[in-house]
């Protein structure tokens, strides 16, 4: 596994960009991959995203949700099985201040489905804090892309799905979750000021 690697996190070192906002992507960053899963029993977090999740909370920063669910598209799912599977990660993992759900196929043409912009842009704006002071959490390379097209920052933790390329090419890599979310506080701190969730640039 890729050590951290994390000053493209910092865009630049500028105290003015510290981050208000990190979304996390759902199937293999904060809960494990079960494919297209309706079952809320089957509903696992991933090791540290409770206490990664707290570190966020503790400093006001806002956390969000971004995920694809094409299974909706596929009729493998259907949204209200989605909407328990997101309810139950919640009673797990504490509310989460916005979710952004694709339900859309790979070919249907999106602008959602990552890697487009569009859950992240969308997030943000639901949450009133400009783009580019969000970070997004994810566990493979299209998590990454959505994040820099949109103009915000990327942390990839990479998990056995993950292909080399992915890790190769992100501007900031971690081992697990607790050290992604360290990398966020490491910046805040470095940029000696506590953000609250929304507030404005």
């Amino acid at each position: 596994m890729a050590p951290p690697r994390g000053p493209a996190l910092a865009g630049g070192g500028r105290p003015v960009n510290a981050v208000p906002a990190v979304l996390f992507d759902r199937d293999g960053t904060l809960v494990e991959d079960v494919p297209y899963n309706g079952d809320p029993r089957r509903v696992r977090p991933m090791p540290g995203a409770a206490e990664a999740l707290a570190m966020l909370r503790e400093r006001g920063v806002a956390v969000g949700v971004v995920s694809n669910q094409s299974g909706i598209a596929r009729g493998l799912l259907t949204r209200a099985q989605v909407d328990a599977v997101n309810a139950r990660v919640e009673e797990l993992l504490g509310p989460f201040d916005v979710w952004e759900i694709c339900p859309h196929g790979p070919g249907d043409g999106c602008g959602c489905r990552k890697p487009a912009p569009g859950l992240v842009e969308a997030a943000a704006r639901r949450l009133g804090v400009p783009v580019g002071r969000c970070v997004v959490i994810g566990d493979i390379g299209a998590d990454v892309d959505a994040a820099l097209r949109a103009g915000a920052r990327a942390v990839l933790v990479p998990t056995p799905v993950t292909r080399a390329e992915e890790i190769d090419a992100a501007p900031a890599v971690a081992p697990d979750l607790t050290a992604a979310v360290r990398l966020v506080v490491a910046y805040l701190d470095c940029a000696g000021q506590t953000v609250e969730a929304g507030s404005p640039a």
